[in-house]
């Protein structure tokens, strides 16, 4: 009887504490932190959504080295200081080996120092800010492409379309900032000219100020970088303003389907950049899995505005996924190595990380191809691919 009680207590033991022990659960958790409240709820909400269907698409497969994985998610309420009180929780109290998350820029650069602190890796879905894998956090893994990616892969257009002069309104953020600064260096160096460049409150709903400014400048472009949110509200503003002007929105994370449902005839003759077009998956670099991915959100009934944010979850996982089977164990550190080598048929593309930041202390960088498309008849229509 001794020897099998002492035989149980280190069995116990070794369950439930020290680095490798805290991860010796019934199934590998991931955790996931997302605006699911808050400004950018509708994003995150949709990008959640696209981690489930991931979640029960792997376990259907037999999960990873021999157990389902379990997806732990966490409101961060479009807030920086909600999204660290997140993360902290998932590492610390869910005992997650990797997180996807955080959507925004900025929520994303908030819980970057908690990552290294804690030596836990997270698989970036949507942020676009250059800082977050520039400065310097090896823990740090982002599928999505950067502002600077986005407006390098505009510049083709630029003649195409011929803008002359063009006007920014972003959102007063990190997301929003950093878009703005690319495109105008990119546009300034294709010889348009730069009018004046405005910025919001994420929270704001009422543009009537800026775009009268915008107005007043006479640019034949106007660049718009935030939510769809505050976007569907800005192209009705502009219409009442009767604001002659074309208006492309950056960023990735507008849902012309959205715009046309809630922006009406005021989203005609707009342009969206994004990074996965589900009216023409085939065009896309690996549309089985595009296919595979829409018709499980369809059979969901998910909102199919949705489909150009979901997404960004579901490659997020797998991505994880793909780490934590190549690392042969849950543990933060083996996972963060094994992501480097990690090569995963996503939504995307085909996802691997290149390195960026100072030397010694790179994260992990994706390149996806970047596509733009226009609003028109209230429907949405190829622009270039």
């Amino acid at each position: 009887m001794r020897k099998l009680a002492l035989l149980m207590t280190a069995a116990a033991i070794m369950a439930g504490g020290g680095v490798s022990g805290a991860y010796a659960q019934e199934t590998i958790k991931i955790g996931v932190t997302q605006p699911l409240t808050g400004a950018f709820a509708a994003s995150g909400n949709y990008v959640a959504q696209g981690a489930k269907i991931a979640e029960d698409e792997i376990n259907k497969a037999g999960g990873v080295l021999g157990k389902k994985i379990q997806l732990i998610i966490e409101d961060n309420k479009s807030n920086p200081t909600e999204a660290v009180s997140t993360v902290e929780k998932l590492i610390q109290k869910d005992k997650v080996p990797v997180l996807v998350g955080a959507w925004s820029s900025t929520l994303t650069l908030a819980v970057m120092p908690k990552l290294e602190e804690y030596r836990v890796p997270m698989v970036v879905e949507t942020s676009s800010s250059g800082k977050i894998t520039t400065s310097g956090n090896p823990y740090i893994f982002r599928i999505s492409p950067t502002s600077e990616m986005e407006a390098k892969a505009f510049q083709s257009l630029v003649a195409k379309m011929g803008i002359k002069k063009a006007d920014f309104l972003y959102t007063n953020n990190d997301f929003g900032i950093g878009s703005g600064a690319e495109f105008s260096k990119m546009l300034k160096a294709n010889g348009v000219q730069v009018g004046i460049m405005e910025t919001m409150d994420p929270k704001a709903t009422d543009f009537s100020a800026q775009l009268a400014k915008i107005k007043a400048s006479g640019g034949d472009t106007l660049f718009v970088t935030t939510a769809v949110e505050q976007l569907t509200l800005i192209l009705k503003q502009a219409k009442e303003q009767q604001l002659k002007v074309r208006v492309v929105s950056c960023g990735g994370s507008n849902s012309p389907d959205q715009l046309i449902e809630q922006a009406g005839d005021a989203a005609n003759g707009s342009f969206h950049t994004t990074f996965f077009p589900p009216w023409f998956p085939e065009v896309t670099k690996n549309p089985d899995v595009a296919k595979r991915y829409m018709d499980e959100w369809k059979k969901r009934g998910h909102n199919v505005g949705g489909l150009t944010e979901g997404y960004r979850g579901y490659d997020g996982v797998f991505v994880a996924v793909a780490a934590i089977k190549a690392a042969g164990k849950p543990e933060p550190e083996a996972i963060r190595a094994a992501l480097w080598g990690v090569k995963v048929k996503g939504v995307y593309g085909d996802i691997a990380f290149t390195k960026q930041g100072p030397a010694g202390k790179e994260s992990g960088q994706n390149v996806p191809t970047v596509y733009l498309v226009t609003i028109a008849n209230g429907k949405v229509g190829k622009t270039s691919f």
